[in-house]
């Protein structure tokens, strides 16, 4: 017998029980909260096929909610939506509320689609009504918008709340942050929230903290990933573009302040939508700003929720907008509620941009079931994508949708990364949020539903525009692709959970 074969025997015993042990705490892990099968499948395979590195991935990118005890989103949101309500009732008529009542809207009609979509949102995003009196602007252009947003800062006159997902380490990003500070300096206050993964190479650089020296100039990262307060979620990222100025101003959409809408830079220059509104509804995202504040510097809230960041709202256009925040913590999922809504009240017509189309079974069937009804719905995404592993999976619903009747289109370079959907010419939807599990279910985003048949209509266009510069794919030439693709699609679809 081999002795130095035997030494091995006990490691290798304490390993395969080391293994075994870490896989029923990931199976039991995944069994206590309900999830997607294949999510759940998909975590539990990883974990029993690679021994260390398959639990640790899971612990950073599998937990996908907010635990309910310790440092965590949901308790803070309350925490401060308690003292919000307070604050409210201590100081009738505070001037958040005036607004509100100035931006009342008109009854619906009992059997429209909008009042459909707002009986359900009246119960899943009851924190956030549908405000009439505001105005959008669509600005179908990445470099347009970063123009509109730098002269924005430049008018500010009280603050300037600034969140994003990717502020750059680089010419857009320096130029964001130079101006802020200049006007920090003047007395201006401004509040920078950034997400901690999406802006890593300023971030692990130290941009952030040489411009947080200025005088009224505050720099915060977004995370929940803090290994002191037992917290791993990598996975869960705050996706939100909003600028605030002075709550008066807003802006929401795609756009990052990253060089990649410009001309010139390493590639070709993305294209993008973004949207300035001015109104009641400026106030709605300022407060989805603050909260996310709050829970990361956990600031006053008293000293949040003054006056001066929620100043008398004067009406400012005509379209009614109803704001929705999707987040991993919240019970109720109102975005995901409200394209389930618009899908199956469409009559004639959706059209869809979106840079990834990465669609749950039950979304990819109320997709086919308005098609299979006779709604021309339309699909608009990139020839080239930015993510491959995303556009692969993507992919693996293509045939399906076809069958059905959906249209598919690509949109030939550059690559689009805009976000929006336009149901019947009357209604739209417009935010930060892409069509894929990430946006819907595990990241902090905002979109806004707008009930305007003059804006739909504009934005109808700016669609229209760029379905004009695609080419469809139709079913038999898509049957006809290569056979490897099919392999492809499949796995990536497979692994789309942690995509």
């Amino acid at each position: 017998m081999n002795l130095s074969n035997m030494e091995h025997v006990p490691s290798l015993e304490l390993g395969t029980l080391l293994h075994i042990l870490a896989f029923l705490m990931v199976a039991a892990h995944c069994l206590r909260l309900p999830r997607e099968p294949r999510s759940t499948l998909l975590w539990l395979f990883v974990t029993g096929l690679f021994p260390i590195v398959g639990p640790l991935t899971y612990l950073a990118f599998g937990i996908n909610h907010v635990p309910r005890r310790g440092w965590h989103k949901l308790r803070s949101d309350v925490r401060f939506g308690s003292t919000r309500s307070q604050t409210e009732q201590e100081e009738q008529p505070l001037a958040y509320w005036r607004a509100l009542r100035a931006g009342c809207c008109p009854p619906l009609a009992p059997d429209s689609a909008e009042a459909a979509v707002n009986t359900i949102l009246d119960r899943v995003a009851h924190d956030h009504p549908l405000l009439g009196g505001n105005a959008v602007e669509v600005i179908a252009d990445g470099g347009l918008a970063l123009d509109a947003m730098f002269k924005a800062i430049a008018a500010a006159r009280h603050h300037i709340h600034v969140q994003s997902y990717i502020i750059g380490r680089d010419a857009v990003g320096r130029a964001l942050l130079d101006r802020l500070a200049d006007q920090a300096r003047t007395g201006i206050q401004v509040r920078v929230l950034f997400d901690q993964y999406g802006s890593r190479a300023a971030y692990l650089t130290g941009l952030f903290r040489r411009y947080s020296r200025v005088p009224n100039m505050r720099c915060v990262g977004f995370t929940q990933a803090n290994l002191i307060k037992r917290q791993f979620q990598l996975n869960l990222r705050n996706h939100r573009k909003n600028l605030i100025i002075d709550g008066r101003v807003g802006f929401l959409g795609g756009v990052n302040f990253h060089d990649v809408y410009l001309p010139g830079s390493r590639r070709e220059a993305i294209h993008d939508y973004h949207f300035r509104v001015c109104g009641p509804a400026v106030l709605e995202l300022q407060y989805t700003f603050l909260r996310d504040w709050f829970y990361m510097c956990d600031e006053d809230a008293r000293a949040l929720l003054v006056p001066g960041h929620f100043p008398q709202s004067e009406a400012a256009g005509k379209t009614p907008l109803r704001l929705l925040n999707a987040s991993p913590n919240a019970i109720e999922q109102p975005l995901v509620d409200a394209l389930f809504t618009l899908l199956g009240t469409a009559r004639h017509q959706v059209l869809v941009v979106t840079p990834y189309l990465v669609l749950s079974e039950d979304l990819r069937r109320a997709f086919r079931a308005a098609a299979l009804r006779g709604v021309a719905v339309k699909v608009l995404l990139p020839a080239v994508n930015n993510h491959p592993s995303v556009d692969w999976a993507a992919r693996a619903s293509y045939d399906e949708l076809l069958l059905s009747g959906v249209r598919l289109f690509l949109r030939r370079p550059p690559f689009i990364h805009a976000k929006a959907l336009v149901v019947d010419g009357r209604i739209a939807l417009i935010g930060s949020a892409n069509l894929d599990a990430r946006s819907l279910r595990l990241s902090y985003e905002t979109t806004l539903v707008a009930f305007d048949p003059e804006f739909a209509a504009r934005l109808k266009q700016t669609l229209l525009d760029d379905f004009a510069r695609a080419d469809e794919i139709t079913l038999a030439a898509w049957r006809a692709r290569p056979r490897y693709a099919h392999y492809l699609e499949n796995f990536f679809n497979l692994m789309s959970p942690a995509l």
